[in-house]
């Protein structure tokens, strides 16, 4: 009789011990259950408004592990992320953005009629080779969802 319970002991144990270890992976997010979000900026005034939207996004759903940001800028916005011209608040929050794995990409129609090239830009940045709104709509085609706050 003792030898039954301690077996029945050991084999409880162990059954908690996988159904806790499943439980566990079923709440880590995979590449699949992550949100997928595309911004749009084109606003000049409103690019501190959009980190700190994409910021309070990250925030939102427990950390940059649950989500997948992209964040598309043509027109007077890119301005803001010159190398040169970006206010030192800009430059720090790309910076942690982009360790939280947000892509930055410059519409190449407005690096050509503002005269850069991506090494004028702050790090991080990629180029959306047919435009900005090109780049938006093949987002969207891959299930990002679209925000333009």
């Amino acid at each position: 009789m003792n030898r039954r319970n301690i077996l029945w002991s050991a084999a409880s144990a162990l059954g908690t011990a996988f159904a806790a270890s499943r439980a566990k992976a079923a709440t880590e997010p995979t590449a699949a259950d992550r949100l997928k979000v595309a911004y749009h900026l084109s606003d000049a005034e409103r690019v501190n408004f959009v980190l700190g939207n994409i910021q309070n996004h990250i925030d939102g759903v427990g950390g940059p592990e649950h989500v997948t940001i992209a964040l598309v800028i043509h027109g007077p916005a890119l301005k803001a992320f010159h190398r040169t011209q970006a206010n030192p608040d800009v430059s720090k929050r790309v910076g942690d953005l982009s360790k939280d794995g947000v892509a930055f990409t410059a519409c190449a129609n407005t690096m050509k009629a503002q005269n850069i090239t991506l090494k004028n830009l702050l790090p991080g940045f990629v180029s959306a080779e047919k435009g900005g709104v090109v780049r938006l709509a093949e987002l969207q085609s891959q299930g990002y969802s679209y925000l333009r706050p």
